[in-house]
Parts: C-alpha cells; sequence; structure tokens
C-alpha cells in the first residue's frame, strides 16, 4: 500500500483544512494517510477525520498571534508591538524548521503540498523518488506577484493541481516546459444530504471566514437595502474572522439586530441544519477559487446568488439555470434579483432542483478517481 503524506497548516477551520480532509478521507480506504500539520490550534481536526487517517502534529506548543499581533498594531503600543511581532518571527522559524525536517525524513511516495510555501521545501527538500505534486486553492484574481511566487514555488515539484479550469489553463501557460505539469481536479463535497430546503422558510443565508475578501460588508449592504424595500426575511451569516466587529458595528448601526444573526465558527452538522431551513444562499466574495459552501448549500436545493467577480461561482453556477451571477458586483442588480426570488416561489424551486443535481458531478466518489488516476498513473499526464 502505498503512503501519502499531506502538508497542512492547521487542521482548524477554513477551506484549505476542510478540503485536507476531505481529500484524507476520500483516499485512506486506497492508501496509507497521514497529514502532517505545523500548528495544533484544537485538540483534534474540526472536520469530521476518518480515524484511519494519521494526524502528526510537527509543534504542539507555538501557534500564531495573528489576532494578538493585530489588536497591538491597533493599540499603536510599542511595547506591545515589539513582543508580538518577536513572537511571530519565533513561531514562523518553527514552522519552517519543523516542516523542513518532516520533508527531509519523510518515507512516504507521494508528498502533496497544500501551500505556497511548502511547495518551496518539498521541491527543495523532497526526496528525488518522491512523486511531489502541489494543490492549489487560490485564485490570484489579478494580483501577478501572487501568481508568480506560486509559479516559482512550483518548478522543483512534478504536478500542479488546481481547484478549476480557469487555473488549470493559466498555470498550465506560465509553466509550460518547467517539469510541473498542471492538472485540473475540483474540489468534492462530503455528501449529498437526503432531504432538501422546501424553499418556503424566510431566510437568506451565508457561509465562511468574516474577512474582507469574503465581502460581507456588501451582503449587509444588500440586506439592509431589502429591508428597507419592507423585506420580512432574516439573514443567517455563519462563520468567524477579523472583520467581526466591523459586521457588528454595522448591524447596530442600522438596526438590524433582530434580523440578522451571526453564528460564528460552526460545524457541519449545525451549518447543514441552518441550511436546509434556508431558501436563497448569497455569496458576495471579491474572490473564491472554487467555493466549496456553494456546492453544500446547491446541495440542499437552495437557490444560489454570487457575484461573478468571485471566480469559483463562475465555474459552478451556468447563470438563469442552476443559480444566478451578478455582473461587476452591481449591488443594486443582486437586490433586485433576490427581491425577484423572494417573491417567486416557482422559479426558486425549479432553479434549486437544477442546483442539486448539477452538484452530483462533485461528489467524493467521482473526485477520488480523479486523484486516484493522478497517483497510479501519472504518466497519462506527461
Amino acid at each position: 500500500m502505498k503512503k501519502i503524506s499531506i502538508l497542512a497548516l492547521h487542521l482548524g477551520y477554513g477551506g484549505i483544512e476542510k478540503s485536507i480532509v476531505g481529500l484524507a478521507n476520500m483516499l485512506v480506504n486506497k492508501y496509507d494517510i497521514e497529514i502532517a500539520v505545523c500548528y495544533k490550534l484544537y485538540e483534534k481536526s474540526v472536520f469530521p477525520l476518518n480515524p484511519k487517517v494519521k494526524v502528526k502534529y510537527l509543534n504542539d506548543t507555538l501557534v500564531p498571534n495573528h489576532k494578538s499581533l493585530h489588536d497591538a498594531l491597533k493599540s499603536k503600543n510599542i511595547i506591545k508591538i515589539s513582543k508580538e511581532g518577536l513572537f511571530s518571527t519565533k513561531v514562523l522559524y518553527y514552522r519552517r524548521k519543523v516542516m523542513t525536517n518532516y520533508i527531509k525524513n519523510c518515507d512516504s511516495d507521494v508528498i502533496i503540498s497544500t501551500r505556497d510555501i511548502f511547495n518551496y521545501w518539498l521541491s527543495s527538500y523532497g526526496k528525488k523518488e518522491v512523486l511531489k505534486i502541489g494543490w492549489e486553492h487560490n485564485h490570484f484574481h489579478d494580483n501577478v506577484g501572487y501568481a508568480n511566487k506560486i509559479v516559482n514555488s512550483c518548478r522543483g515539484l512534478d504536478y500542479l493541481v488546481l481547484v478549476s479550469n480557469d487555473l488549470e489553463r493559466y498555470y498550465s501557460r506560465r509553466l509550460f516546459n518547467s517539469g510541473c505539469i498542471c492538472v485540473h481536479i475540483p474540489n468534492s463535497i462530503d455528501e449529498i444530504p437526503d432531504k432538501v430546503s422546501t424553499l418556503k422558510n424566510k431566510r437568506l443565508v451565508s457561509v465562511g471566514r468574516l474577512s474582507k475578501e469574503k465581502g460581507f460588508v456588501d451582503l449587509l449592504e444588500i440586506y439592509k437595502r431589502l429591508v428597507e424595500h419592507d423585506c420580512d426575511w432574516v439573514l443567517d451569516i455563519i462563520g468567524d474572522g477579523l472583520e467581526r466587529e466591523n459586521l457588528e458595528k454595522f448591524i447596530s448601526d442600522n438596526k438590524l439586530e433582530d434580523k440578522v444573526t451571526l453564528h460564528g465558527y460552526q460545524d457541519k452538522k449545525y451549518i447543514d441544519k441552518i441550511l436546509n431551513k434556508s431558501s436563497i444562499y448569497v455569496m458576495t466574495s471579491f474572490t473564491e477559487s472554487f467555493g466549496i459552501v456553494l456546492l453544500e448549500a446547491m446541495s440542499h436545493g437552495l437557490v444560489c446568488v454570487a457575484f461573478d467577480s468571485a471566480e469559483g461561482p463562475r465555474e459552478i453556477i451556468n447563470s438563469g439555470e442552476n443559480g444566478f451571477l451578478i455582473k461587476n458586483r452591481n449591488i443594486d442588480a443582486m437586490v433586485l434579483k433576490i427581491e425577484n426570488l423572494i417573491k417567486n416561489e416557482k422559479i426558486r424551486k425549479e432553479v434549486g432542483k437544477k442546483a442539486r443535481e448539477s452538484v452530483m458531478k462533485y461528489t467524493s466518489e467521482v473526485i477520488s478517481k480523479e486523484w486516484i488516476t493522478l497517483i497510479e498513473e501519472s504518466d497519462v499526464y506527461e
């Protein structure tokens, strides 16, 4: 049985981490799977992990101090900034040390890197006989500097797996003749729920990390305008992050406390429960390389509306058939589309049904076969 190592920053909340757990669960019945983790943020993975998957924490004492550093910078206290800055430097030093040591001494047949910095280290320190695979989840979103960093980090790898066709085409051109072959394998959805939403409940929902690129301030602006138009639907936002304080202020300033609920981080069971009693999923991300949460919402039969500035939805949604894409981040157009869906249950049901059907090509059974083909028959891509 081949052994596969997956390099992970942590196994906490995050789209990449959810994908790592999903891949490990998909492959563990065929391979010996080990996840090498830099930071132990929680006692165990926050996403359900098959007990047959081995987890090796490389550092279970030092963890990133993002919030403390953020608070120190906000306070403008030089002593606090210096203290947190030095600690952050120490954390980064040990991150490099423990991960490079793992790569050098790893006895796996295949190593899958999930971050650009891991790509560099895998390229430099991975054994010659090891199959080295990079796995890029993020879209560079016109940030050429970020794209250049990915390209340079992959030159010593055998393959780079991209989660969208758009990314595969772009990086294939950039890595032509580099020795690193680009392959498109989309992310998978864990399961298709047996029950679908009735689409009768007056609930809008959105799920994601509360960070600026997710556009939740725009979501609240959209919802505020809906309320101003006498909309009696409520809004649920599931997730947490540095933007929470700004969102709470917006909610308070616009007297939306009784209409908007910030649920914080929640597990899959909780999210599924909220999705199942919602009717419309709204995504306002500026950038989204794929969008697992979009697939999860669609699997419940929800109608999904997203700005087309997020690349993932453009690949998943065929606008007007299994969801709706709003061009140019036009907030007025988004408000009008949601209002139309609120008024028309028939359209919600027609589009929601097609949304659920379109998710079937992203099941773990389908996607696992693509990974197995890459691992077992990698020469077919050459």
